[in-house]
């Protein structure tokens, strides 16, 4: 694994040299831009639209723009001494929390920890602690010029250091347009709801999921690479009415989930023939 990341972090007098990589990938397909008449990449180059020419890259700087078209100029070497003089301090774990403590839409971004030379012991020890007590650290940490908030917790046989937001880069969500009261629900269609939720309630495994648009994308790019013709499905993802009330609506998804166990059930069975 590459690692995006390398020092040291401390809880109390204890210090241990680590190492972070990413725990997670993007994998979006990434489609490329080319000029249609001759299918050749398309370049984009940085105009300045008053001088009327391009700009190479020793000729930009790097400004903050505190109003309209009015900037703060901050020179390089001035960005990098911040970046040296955050990056040279050992992350330390300011406290200990519970994970449920922490909603979700705060977290960022993972990373798992390996100890780095000699650190071993110190690692093993700092796992250990955690997951008796079942908490988790937080800490701050500069990562790629940026400081972070971040929370240090046991995943599987490793530790899981995952990136988390500051207070004031969570929108308010007091800002939210449109929310409904709740005296708007209507009991009889609340009992048929929970009713839903629980006829679809299973246990969480993430190995069924799959990322259907990619995978279908990426059956077009295939079969066009080979030279075969490709015709587009006729039939769309079934719709619902928006004419259907909302009882209407609960009803047949009640029903539609009803029938799943009974459709499986048959499945299995042809299979067993078939085998």
């Amino acid at each position: 694994m590459h690692t995006v990341w390398k020092g040291s972090i401390s809880f109390g007098l204890v210090n241990i040299p680590v190492k972070l990589h990413a725990a997670t990938e993007n994998k979006d397909i990434k489609l490329r831009q080319l000029h249609k008449e001759c299918n050749t990449p398309v370049n984009y180059q940085k105009v300045c639209p008053i001088c009327d020419k391009e700009v190479k890259s020793e000729e930009i700087v790097k400004a903050y723009e505190y109003t309209k078209n009015k900037f703060v100029v901050l020179d390089q070497e001035e960005l990098e001494q911040l970046k040296k003089e955050n990056e040279d301090k050992a992350v330390e774990i300011i406290e200990f929390v519970k994970l449920e403590e922490i909603d979700p839409i705060y977290f960022e971004r993972s990373y798992f920890m390996a100890p780095d030379s000699g650190g071993g012991k110190a690692y093993a020890l700092l796992r250990k602690a955690l997951g008796d007590s079942g908490k988790i650290g937080v800490a701050k940490i500069v990562i790629r010029s940026k400081e972070q908030l971040a929370v240090v917790r046991v995943y599987g046989d490793t530790l899981l250091m995952e990136t988390i937001h500051f207070p004031d880069e969570v929108r308010n969500v007091q800002d939210v347009p449109n929310i409904p009261s709740a005296e708007s629900v209507i009991q009889k269609e609340l009992d048929t709801a929970l009713m839903l939720v629980e006829q679809l309630t299973t246990k969480f495994d993430a190995a069924k999921y799959t990322d259907d648009y990619r995978s279908a994308l990426m059956d077009l790019i295939e079969h066009k690479k080979s030279g075969e013709t490709v015709t587009p499905s006729e039939k769309g993802p079934d719709m619902p009415s928006n004419v259907m009330d909302l009882m209407t609506a609960l009803q047949a998804s009640l029903d539609k989930t009803k029938k799943k166990p009974a459709t499986r059930k048959k499945t299995t069975k042809t299979a067993k023939k078939n085998a």
